[in-house]
């Protein structure tokens, strides 16, 4: 865990908590030590954006297996 003080610390250990493998966490963390703060900012919001695309894709597949659910039980009544 990172200390409060530790600012590259906080970062990479948020970046971990979101998913990042290594690799990623890697290219933001050279990027926040560059201070190359507009390039890290483009880098997160694209994962961001991958991020949230599993998400809806997930919740499409769910909302299928609920219609499928749905029709067995109505089906089944």
């Amino acid at each position: 865990m990172a200390q409060a003080f530790d600012k590259f610390g906080i970062v990479y250990q948020n970046l971990k908590d979101a998913g990042c493998d290594d690799a990623m966490a890697d290219r933001c963390m050279a990027l926040a030590q560059r201070h190359d703060y507009a390039a890290l900012l483009r880098v997160i919001t694209g994962y961001r954006k991958t991020l949230l695309s599993r998400v809806q894709r997930g919740q499409k597949q769910i909302d299928c297996l609920d219609y499928l659910i749905y029709k067995l039980k109505k089906e089944n009544n």
